[in-house]
């Protein structure tokens, strides 16, 4: 009995087959410019890999930016629910957790169950998302991959003040024709975002665990940036890439066992 979750976002979309309540499969690919299409180059690699047909798939659910335009969905699931749940099957003690995603960032505060009891979402601003980076890593010509790895040798904490990215972009070069070093920029960035995200848990009671999930988890810049600046360790799934596409498959299963 398999059950799909496809998490459809602005940047990147995400597979993942569950069966038997275990992870059988997972794929992350970029969207592109035609998210419809993309959702089905997902499904079509999902069933070559996997040798499986359509008719073993028992539920399809999708999720994210793009989740009402995936063409073979069952059902559309929020994103925030599928965080919630998704995160809760790696880590079910998780009370807080924090999704930085290309286009918007989201903390989500969970029960022991994986329900959602709160949230709030900055979906109007980049500054505090990942395109933040990929704006840093054009700048500093270098990839999105490699910014964690630089910032760790950063040796002056340096502060980025501008509000905006378009600013923010402009700061960063006056920075680096100050002479500053490309560690101390991306760690100033890091942290930048890291304070944003504060903010943002600042209008929740939130909670330990933290669980951070999303492309942008996969930065240790930037776990180590969100640790320091909450106060707190941040847990991070082996692959917090496919959090949202989880959660949603989880849902597809639920749904059957009702």
């Amino acid at each position: 009995m398999l059950n799909i979750g496809i998490d459809l976002g602005s940047r990147m979309s995400k597979i993942v087959i569950l069966k038997n309540n275990k992870i059988f499969y997972s794929n992350v690919i970029d969207t592109g410019v035609n998210p419809r299409k993309t959702s089905e180059i997902l499904l079509q690699k999902a069933l070559y890999e996997t040798s499986i047909t359509k008719s073993e798939i028992v539920n399809i659910y999708s999720t994210g930016y793009g989740r009402n335009i995936v063409p073979f969905s069952d059902k559309r699931i929020s994103e925030i629910s599928c965080h919630a749940r998704g995160a809760n099957y790696f880590f079910p003690k998780a009370r807080t957790i924090i999704d930085i995603g290309g286009q918007d960032s989201k903390i989500i505060l969970v029960d022991e169950k994986g329900h959602v009891k709160d949230f709030v979402m900055n979906d109007r601003c980049a500054a505090g998302t990942g395109k933040f980076l990929e704006v840093t890593a054009t700048t500093l010509e270098t990839t999105i991959e490699e910014l964690g790895r630089i910032s760790q040798e950063s040796t002056e904490k340096i502060d980025i003040n501008s509000t905006c990215v378009v600013f923010a972009e402009s700061e960063i070069i006056g920075l680096i024709a100050q002479g500053l070093e490309k560690p101390d920029i991306i760690n100033a960035v890091h942290r930048s975002i890291a304070k944003r995200t504060k903010n943002l848990t600042a209008q929740l009671h939130w909670q330990i665990p933290i669980v951070f999930t999303g492309g942008v988890a996969k930065n240790t810049g930037m776990q180590t940036a969100i640790s320091e600046i909450m106060g707190s360790e941040v847990i991070v799934p082996e692959d917090s890439f496919i959090t949202g596409a989880l959660g949603a498959a989880i849902f597809a299963k639920e749904n059957l066992e009702r």
